[in-house]
């Protein structure tokens, strides 16, 4: 089992800065940051670019991966997007873990000054976004005219450290984004589904683990060459709330065959509120073991 943390955006980077060079320290396995221009309540404090913050935080880490959770098209072009990622790989000494997802609706969505999309119209964007970032990353020279966007001649030389390209770790709960994870993930993210209920989150994730092993075998996809990253933070209970609820939450992921779990540097208030003395038994007590 492999733990990962999420540093949200919304400090300084002279506070940030401890928080991800301890994140390397303690050894979590990979570091993620929300790739949004303003995100729920949070929308009218301190928020800053992911790329940005990523790209400073590979310059005081060694080890860490890092990752964006999620990256969009509610505001963002593959192509330009691409130039980005591949600067990102190449200071970070490739440690990108790209996490992509379709973009929800709020201030994302409408601070360009767009429609709102429908959840299927969503969906019809994301793949393409998904296919042409891909082919953008892995191809020097990528001309493209879709429904979505629109390419023509796009670079990528050097192109990326990893190879052929970053991972990609696509989010999907619906059985249009798993197809879209069984043809270019190299990792599957999910949040779950919505429940005010422990139990019944836990319950709902096991359904959707099995129509993830079903998507790939109708890919002809080996289940095993696929990363499963569970964001235990969507469950109704905190994953920080203690050490022990920690360990639980992260056996019962195992038990569900995910390869990999992430929590969140707990916050003062609102979302993922908790006390920061819990996530420092969790990362020098239980990590090693937690971990094997």
């Amino acid at each position: 089992m492999r733990i990962g943390i999420v540093i949200l955006p919304d400090q300084r980077w002279s506070e940030s800065r401890r928080r991800w060079r301890q994140a390397d320290e303690w050894g979590f396995d990979h570091a993620w940051t929300y790739d949004h221009l303003g995100w729920r309540d949070l929308v009218d404090g301190p928020w800053f670019d992911s790329m940005a913050t990523l790209t400073a935080a590979a310059t005081v880490t060694d080890r860490i991966r890092l990752g964006t959770l999620v990256a969009s098209p509610n505001f963002r072009h593959p192509a330009a997007f691409a130039r980005q990622v591949t600067a990102l790989d190449d200071i970070s000494q490739g440690r990108v873990l790209l996490g992509l997802g379709a973009g929800g609706i709020g201030f994302d969505s409408a601070v360009l000054g767009g429609e709102t999309l429908p959840p299927r119209e969503r969906v019809d964007r994301f793949a393409e976004f998904t296919e042409l970032l891909d082919l953008v990353l892995r191809k020097d020279g990528t001309t493209w005219r879709g429904d979505w966007f629109t390419a023509v001649d796009a670079r990528n030389n050097p192109g990326c450290v990893q190879t052929p390209r970053v991972p990609f770790a696509v989010a999907a709960n619906g059985p249009r984004s798993m197809r879209l994870v069984a043809r270019f993930g190299q990792g599957w993210v999910t949040t779950g589904v919505d429940g005010e209920e422990l139990e019944k989150w836990w319950d709902g994730l096991a359904a959707l683990c099995g129509r993830m092993d079903e998507t790939l075998d109708a890919a002809g996809r080996d289940r095993t060459s696929l990363d499963r990253y569970l964001l235990l933070d969507s469950a109704p209970v905190f994953s920080l709330s203690s050490a022990e609820f920690f360990a639980d939450q992260v056996r019962r992921a195992a038990a569900l065959g995910f390869t990999d779990v992430v929590t969140h540097w707990p916050r003062d208030s609102s979302w993922y509120a908790g006390d920061e003395a819990v996530l420092v038994d969790v990362a020098t007590n239980l990590l090693p073991e937690l971990r094997r």
